[in-house]
């Protein structure tokens, strides 16, 4: 199989998450052996995503993980997807993610988001109250530098100036029409989360289009083959809530994890909702606090299936 850009449309990408049971190094060795396993069972590539202080199911440096399962990974992109872009002066992150795009030609995607979490800025000596204005103005710098257009005080790393030839990917969090027109004007996708609804992801994806959006629209979608988790599952959704703005929750309805004993049911419905989202990517979740590393592993050898057959079903019905 040919490899795919970052978010590329089509592409079929697993979220992996750090098994907090384990050691430090084994959690990093763990990694980077589900990564290894997503890109043979046919996933185009994988993400990584940030909290902090031991938040339960995250890593406090996806970017920095995304390079160890790049050297790990036989084939495949790897992404900070999303990388809380507050906490991070905008050109570190811009100077770290083109040089490790360096590294990896072709291989390396970026997403960020805004953060809602207390804890994660007061670790920081942050306060999360000025977040989103942080985030939009290092979201504007970040998609100048990566994408070419504004390198801005960097002009002379030679990394940053590659992306003018070989832009680095960048799509962006939305949780509100806003941020989605925002995404837009700025020339970076979109990133839509596990828990809202179709419709609501549609109306994010109308609004961008609408505003002249052109790049990506990622689903993320919990999906499972077989008899799921569901306390684990429950447990974790309703930790978001606790943290959530309202305006996020309020589109938090009803049960958005695909669950089949039968992996053909697994694709045609992820399929089926893509369509409903008009989503071009889907990131798919197996990962939750409670899963032990085994079934995670079993979980992405049985999604092999549904990859092969979702790619086919989901073509067709884009077409």
């Amino acid at each position: 199989m040919d490899p795919v850009a970052p978010f590329s449309p089509g592409s079929i990408s697993l979220r992996l998450y750090p098994h907090d049971e384990l050691p430090a190094a084994a959690v990093v060795q763990e990694l980077r052996a589900q990564g290894s396993s997503a890109a043979v069972a046919g996933f185009d590539g994988v993400m990584t995503s940030e909290h902090h202080g031991g938040f339960a199911g995250y890593m406090p440096n996806p970017l920095q993980a995304a390079g160890w399962l790049l050297e790990s990974m036989p084939r495949g992109w790897a992404a900070p997807c999303p990388l809380l872009l507050p906490l991070r002066p905008a050109s570190l992150v811009a100077e770290e993610t083109a040089w490790l795009a360096a590294a990896y030609p072709g291989r390396v995607g970026l997403g960020v988001a805004a953060g809602s979490l207390a804890s994660d800025f007061e670790i920081m000596g942050m306060s999360v109250q000025d977040a989103a204005e942080r985030f939009a103005d290092g979201l504007a710098a970040v998609a100048g530098m990566l994408g070419g257009t504004d390198p801005g005080l960097l002009a002379s790393d030679p990394a940053i100036a590659r992306c003018r030839r070989h832009p680095v990917p960048v799509v962006s969090a939305a949780m509100s029409p806003a941020a989605a027109r925002r995404a837009a004007r700025l020339g970076v996708g979109l990133l839509s989360d596990s828990l809202s609804t179709p419709e609501r992801c549609r109306h994010l994806v109308d609004e961008y289009r609408e505003a002249g959006g052109a790049m990506p629209c990622v689903l993320i979608r919990r999906a499972w083959v077989g008899a799921p988790p569901t306390r684990q599952s429950d447990a974790q959704a309703a930790r978001y809530r606790s943290y959530a703005a309202p305006g996020a929750r309020a589109h938090w309805q009803g049960e958005q994890m695909v669950v089949s004993t039968d992996a053909g049911a697994v694709a045609d419905e992820l399929a089926a909702v893509a369509v409903r989202a008009g989503a071009d990517a889907l990131n798919l979740r197996v990962h939750m606090p409670g899963v032990a590393p085994a079934v995670a592993r079993e979980q992405i050898a049985a999604l092999s299936d549904v990859v092969t057959r979702l790619r086919r079903v989901w073509s067709a019905g884009r077409s």
